[in-house]
């Protein structure tokens, strides 16, 4: 007997293509970097990059802490978390909340978790908050 080999169609799912590669990319990589920070501890190791403007004016910048902070988020130690840098701690939550809320959207889900988009009075109020919370952690 032979036999027409058919070809085979490989199908990608809508979602999958409404999401696009930028998203896929982003939800891969945050299980890799958490892994990393997880395997990784930055307090235990140096490979982890320097903040350049600690490095050139010897000042705090509002991100100076962030890795540790969501190291330490993620060991779970809320405490350390907050110490490393306060504002990062807080924003987390909200940051993954709408990560999530984009993800689901993007996947089929018709209502947002928390909002459509973030409104753009918002972005001066989180500006405002991080050089707040660089001044307030310089004078510390």
């Amino acid at each position: 007997m032979d036999r027409q080999s058919s070809p085979v169609i490989i199908t990608v799912p809508d979602a999958v293509r409404k999401a696009g590669a930028a998203r896929i990319v982003a939800w891969t990589a945050l299980p890799a970097a958490a892994a990393l920070l997880l395997r990784f501890p930055p307090d235990q190791y140096a490979f982890y990059p320097r903040c350049p403007v600690h490095a050139f004016f010897g000042v705090l910048c509002p991100g100076c802490g962030g890795t540790r902070a969501v190291a330490a988020l993620l060991r779970g130690d809320l405490t350390a978390a907050l110490h490393a840098n306060a504002l990062i701690t807080l924003l987390t939550p909200i940051a993954l909340l709408l990560a999530a809320t984009d993800l689901l959207q993007h996947l089929g889900r018709s209502r947002p978790l928390i909002c459509e988009q973030i409104p753009n009075s918002v972005w001066p109020l989180l500006s405002a908050a991080a050089i707040l919370f660089a001044v307030w952690r310089n004078l510390a």
